[in-house]
Formats: C-alpha cells, structure tokens, sequence
C-alpha cells in the first residue's frame, strides 16, 4: 500500500513541506512519484516517519535524529525502546490527571489537601533521564540545581518572563513585523538575556544561540510555545539576525 504525501502530512500533523524537507536532509525517502510529480509513501516510509517523529519529541534535532537512524536501521528494537519511554510518559499523565480530579474533588468537599495527591505527576526530575543521555549528568546537576535554588517566587517570575516573550513573538508576527525590526531585535535582546538567566549566567554565544533557534524549529515541544512551526520559524531568524549583529 501507499500513501499520498498530502495524506501522510495530514495524519502526522505536520506539512508536505516539512516531509520534503525530511527527504532532502536523507532522513525520509518517498517511496516514488506519481505521474504528477507528487510524492507517495510505502509502509517503510511510514515506519521511518514515526520514527522521526518520535525522536522529535525526544527533543532531538535533525542532525541527531539523522545520526540515530543512521546507526540503528532495526526498526521493531529503535520502536521499542521508543514504546518504553511513551508508556512512561502515559503513566506520568495519568498521574497527573487523577491528581487534579483529587484536588477538584476535596476543595469542593471542602476537605484539606495532601501535598502526595495534589502534587503527584508534576516532578520536574521526570526529565532527568533525557537531559542525561544528550548533555550528560553534570548538565541535568548543574540545571536541577539552578532551578531549585530559584525558590518559588524566582520560578514564577522567569516563567512569567518567559510568556511575556512569547506573547511579545505573537504579537510582532500579527502586526507583520519583520525579523529584523527594531522592536523585533529588542525583544530578542530580552529573550537572550532570558536564556542567559535560564542557563545559569552562562552568556550563549554565537553557536549556542543559533543552535538553540534550530531546535525551536525542530523541536516540536519548543515550537508550540511559539505558535507553532511558522512561529518558531520567526523566532529563529530574529535570533539569528541578533546574533550577527550582537554576538
């Protein structure tokens, strides 16, 4: 069977643009074209996607996505693993969502709550295991640490920062500025100070602030913060235009 690439991009939530994009990177292969010039999809294809798809959503980039598909072609033991770590984040769900239905149930019961069923589910260290395995234990140490020595009235005002940042994006794409307008630029320079704060003090340089532009764009879970691709897409090139002149 196969699948026309208008439909593979439907179903997986994304773009034709963005599977041909995958094809030219090498991470995804049509399985051929039909007499229109349209790309179509085998079972194969539609493997290798998910795949993708699901390393994205680890928070891997197109080039350590191409790397891990490089060095594992075992599809069924790559998905397993996969399978793993989706089960886990279901139990995680899970946890979370009979933990607000406890919550719910007692302030209308007007009975006091438990710290162990109100806040069960929502343990940042759940990332732990990620972070370890892409930048290694001394960065989940160092960011764990900075992130509890905040306290909670630090914690609120850099989140608040960070969606003031985000609706500043918003903002900007609606009124179609372009990347590169002064108002754009300034509220970059916010944004690079945020990460600046977010990693400890440590400046990001030219590098570090590119790169993490691009996994706005790859990442899915960076991009919805945005707006989605096209927002993430804004953000980047506003990032990179302040870096070469900035950095």
């Amino acid at each position: 069977m196969t699948w026309s690439i208008q439909r593979i991009a439907r179903l997986a939530g994304t773009t034709s643009r963005t599977l041909r994009h995958y094809e030219q990177l090498g991470l995804l292969a049509p399985a051929g074209r039909a007499a229109n010039g349209y790309r179509y999809y085998d079972e194969a294809a539609l493997t290798r996607l998910q795949r993708i798809l699901l390393l994205r959503e680890l928070g891997l980039g197109l080039p350590a996505i191409a790397d891990v598909l490089a060095g594992d072609d075992d599809d069924a033991r790559a998905l397993a693993t996969h399978l793993q770590w989706l089960r886990r984040e279901r139990e995680r769900i899970d946890r979370q969502i009979a933990s607000v239905m406890t919550t719910i149930a007692k302030l209308e019961r007007e009975e006091p709550l438990m710290p162990d069923e109100s806040l069960d589910g929502f343990d940042h260290t759940r990332y732990r295991e990620e972070v370890e395995q892409r930048w290694g234990a001394d960065a989940y140490a160092r960011s764990d640490r900075w992130w509890r020595e905040l306290g909670d009235d630090g914690r609120a005002a850099f989140q608040a920062e960070a969606a003031a940042i985000q609706q500043g994006f918003a903002d900007a794409r609606a009124s179609a500025l372009a990347p590169d307008a002064d108002e754009v630029q300034a509220l970059t320079a916010r944004h690079w100070a945020w990460v600046r704060a977010g990693w400890g003090g440590t400046p990001p340089g030219t590098d570090a602030y590119l790169g993490l532009g691009d996994m706005y764009v790859a990442d899915p879970r960076f991009a919805e913060h945005y707006g989605g691709l096209e927002g993430a897409e804004f953000v980047r090139d506003a990032m990179r235009i302040y870096a070469e002149r900035e950095l």
